[in-house]
């Protein structure tokens, strides 16, 4: 069993409040859990803006699957979210 774990930082310019980040955030979150059949959560920067940290997971029998499932998923807000910037991502298999 291979555990997939990403964190992904991102950057909301223009929002002007905690309750504008989690209206932002939540959409995002819920449609990687539908597309991507991946476990999400914002995991830092919960009290920041303009800045979220979220984490993704996901489980396989196949690293090279985990990996690519969690690169599709990063990739995926970069395409169709534009007014989010992806900062920084990183992914780790356990």
């Amino acid at each position: 069993m291979v555990v997939g774990v990403c964190r992904i930082e991102l950057h909301l310019p223009g929002n002007g409040s905690l309750k504008g980040k989690r209206s932002r955030l939540r959409p995002i979150l819920n449609r990687l859990r539908r597309e991507f059949n991946l476990s999400t959560a914002e995991v830092d920067l919960m009290d920041v803006w303009q800045s979220a940290v979220i984490g993704l997971v996901t489980v396989s029998n196949d690293a090279g699957h985990a990996h690519a499932v969690l690169q599709g998923a990063v990739r995926w807000i970069e395409t169709y979210h534009p007014d989010v910037q992806v900062v920084d991502w990183a992914i780790e298999m356990l």
